[in-house]
């Protein structure tokens, strides 16, 4: 028993070690191809660009930005509602502001973890609630990621670029995997006779069809949302369908490279994308303003939020 462990062990490291080196390769390979377009662009023209955005463009963004916020903050709701613990609404909703913010800007260790858990264990929430919230939540924002990825990949929304390697038959065979993905989430709420089970050492908790469903329906608004800010940025240059798909790829390539805050992969992904349609200036500078509007100006504002929760936790 003790060989066999020991052999299950050796090759989870084996895969571990698999795992961090291609996605270190993978990192190395957007970083090049960053610093490479950075010689490209007409930084210019992305100035002259991004002072020629019009104020309303700029205040739709920034209103469908607070709007995606307020989406997300309500994500651990649902948690609340399944796991039935005492924390009022409106605290939830200002813990899950505040981590979904230095989330963004941090990175999900720094954010989406350590402060929620954080912040829920000054609630006195004990274990396992609060990882059960945080795993709800985070099992939301990629429900519905997989639900409109996967309809538009499928279905033909984006075309990769000519000196892509990854074709428009790779992208529809991703598509359908996550709808299957989705689908058997769903078959598995529904239908599970066991709501709770372990696996490598880790327990999992299965929620109801009713709670998942909620899931899919916060999750699809949040990210449709997000899409409509950048498409709104973009001054509606291309179509809605597309921008929403840009922006998919560019969130899962910025999981996988692990730079904090997607930096550079975002922007090289739009690049990719809409540069030749649009113009490198337009894209960039609307990215510019994305940025200052969904990352920097919520992390201010949840900095003081984060600050005023600490301080009331330790009177």
């Amino acid at each position: 028993m003790s060989a066999a462990r020991d052999g299950d062990a050796a090759r989870r490291d084996g895969r571990r070690r698999w795992g961090r080196w291609l996605s270190g390769v993978f990192a190395v390979a957007v970083v090049a191809l960053l610093a490479w377009a950075a010689h490209k662009v007409d930084w210019d023209e992305v100035g002259a660009a991004l002072r020629q955005l019009p104020v309303g463009v700029l205040a739709g963004g920034a209103a469908l930005c607070l709007l995606s916020h307020l989406i997300y903050s309500g994500y651990d709701l649902i948690g609340k509602r399944w796991t039935h613990h005492a924390v009022p609404t409106r605290r939830v909703m200002l813990i899950t502001f505040v981590s979904y913010a230095f989330n963004l800007n941090l990175g999900s260790l720094v954010g989406g973890i350590a402060m929620r858990l954080r912040l829920y264990a000054r609630e006195g929430l004990k274990h396992p609630v609060p990882a059960q919230v945080l795993a709800l939540s985070m099992a939301s924002n990629w429900l519905g990621y997989g639900l409109l990825a996967g309809g538009l990949f499928l279905f033909g929304w984006l075309a990769p670029p000519a000196d892509w390697k990854i074709g428009g038959a790779a992208l529809r065979g991703l598509g359908g995997l996550m709808w299957v993905l989705v689908a058997a989430y769903l078959a598995l709420c529904a239908f599970s006779t066991r709501r709770e089970f372990t696996l490598r050492g880790h327990d999992f908790f299965v929620p109801s069809l009713r709670i998942a469903l909620m899931q899919l329906v916060i999750s699809a608004a949040n990210w449709l949302t997000m899409g409509a800010v950048l498409w709104v940025l973009l001054q509606r240059g291309t179509d809605y369908g597309h921008t929403l798909a840009v922006l998919l790829v560019a969130a899962v390539a910025g999981v996988v490279t692990h730079v904090p805050a997607g930096l550079g992969v975002l922007e090289g992904v739009f690049v990719a994308f809409l540069g030749p349609v649009l113009g490198h200036g337009q894209v960039l500078a609307a990215l510019i303003a994305y940025r200052a509007l969904y990352y920097l100006a919520p992390l201010s504002v949840a900095a003081v939020a984060y600050f005023m929760l600490e301080a009331k936790a330790r009177r």
